[in-house]
């Protein structure tokens, strides 16, 4: 009886250790149940677990070695071994936040001496006539990068695995809080605060698990496209380029913002409504809609509305870069034609005759001078957005 404690008490040491990594890791199978709570207590209680379980072994270990037979001691050395082993694995390789890290040092620099490639992808953010553009093939690694725009404190994110691009004030509770990544939900990443432990969804901002729960970080505007189209809106703005310590994980991704990787989790699906397809992704309180982007990019741009929304999406000649605006103006909704234009999108509202370029500009007509207003939107990998969208419509 005293032997089949110990080693029962040892194999479940081992699956202890296992579990915590495994639940909140992209593990076969183990990012699509919902193991969020369970992956959570876990986490918060894994000393008491080891603590528990070696106190009730201890003593019948002891009995083992002391009377057993050589086989069984084997047995019990070679358990042992692999818990061991299974400890190391499980606490310093396998875990996100030994495998991802912010930026040592963040160096920027003005267009006119970047050397990042122009046809990459940025996530732009512009606040208090301050712009900063970070590449994704450099934040993707990262996950987080915390700095400061126009005076304001920022936490631009990134994962990979959902193709998620997300800016939030790191304020929680009137702190400047700080983060780690923990690892994932459903293929989206998650991070943990100092102060309560709480976990964060990526995707959304929000606390999901710990005493936190059902709170939400504050999320800032940001727009991805590539970077000569962000300077060709804001020439001013600073350049992100890459902290020479992390050299081999940037060129690990590189091609990941042209959807070029090919390894499950990162690759694309170049179909359209496939787990690894791109959409656009578009939010009206409760409701949501996803736009296939290869539809996107062959129509150059999509109107549809969503309650209260009415809005526009277009994309460049680049294929790469798309903005979402709003067709709400002045009490009309615009009702927008395409030009048949080579390079250059063009379009003409059907209420005013006025046309407008892609970047939501008024250029001639009775509304010249006028400007649409934004609406955020996001690229993002179809499986991420209606997992975390249910009600989303295509």
């Amino acid at each position: 009886m005293k032997n089949a404690l110990a080693i029962l008490g040892l194999i479940l040491l081992t699956v202890a250790e296992v579990l915590r990594v495994y639940f909140i890791m992209p593990f076969p199978g183990s990012q699509y149940k919902n193991t969020l709570d369970a992956a959570y207590w876990i986490g918060n209680n894994i000393m008491w677990i080891r603590i528990l379980l070696l106190c009730l072994i201890a003593f019948p270990l002891f009995q083992l070695f002391r009377s057993s037979g050589k086989w069984i001691k084997l047995f019990a050395v070679i358990l042992a071994g692999m818990y061991m082993v299974v400890f190391y694995f499980f606490n310093y390789r396998f875990l996100a936040e030994t495998m991802f890290y912010q930026p040592r040092h963040l160096n920027f620099s003005s267009a006119v001496e970047n050397k990042i490639a122009v046809d990459k992808q940025v996530l732009g953010v512009a606040i208090n006539g301050e712009t900063k553009a970070y590449p994704i093939q450099l934040i993707g690694y990262h996950h987080q990068v915390r700095d400061i725009v126009g005076g304001k404190p920022v936490m631009v994110t990134y994962c990979t695995v959902c193709r998620t691009g997300r800016v939030f004030s790191p304020f929680v509770n009137g702190k400047n809080e700080e983060f780690r990544l923990v690892g994932m939900d459903h293929f989206n990443a998650m991070f943990e605060d100092a102060s309560t432990k709480s976990w964060w969804r990526q995707v959304s901002g929000e606390a999901v698990a710990g005493p936190l729960k059902g709170q939400q970080l504050l999320e800032i505007p940001s727009r991805q496209m590539s970077l000569a189209a962000w300077l060709r809106l804001y020439p001013t703005s600073l350049v992100m380029h890459p902290d020479s310590t992390f050299k081999k994980k940037y060129e690990d991704l590189e091609g990941y913002d042209k959807g070029k990787l090919t390894n499950k989790l990162e690759k694309r699906d170049t179909a359209s409504w496939k787990d690894k397809s791109w959409v656009i992704g578009i939010k009206s309180g409760s409701s949501a809609k996803a736009i296939d982007w290869n539809l996107l990019v062959r129509k150059r741009f999509i109107q549809d509305s969503l309650p209260e929304l009415p809005f526009i999406v277009v994309v460049e000649s680049d294929s790469t870069s798309f903005h979402s605006y709003s067709r709400n103006f002045n009490g009309m909704v615009l009702q927008f034609q395409l030009l048949d234009t080579a390079k250059s999108l063009l379009m003409i509202d059907k209420n005013t005759s006025s046309l407008w370029d892609q970047e939501g500009h008024c250029l001639e007509g009775k509304l010249q001078g006028s400007k649409l207003s934004v609406v955020q939107s996001y690229q993002e990998y179809w499986h991420s957005w209606r997992t975390f969208n249910p009600y989303t419509k295509r």
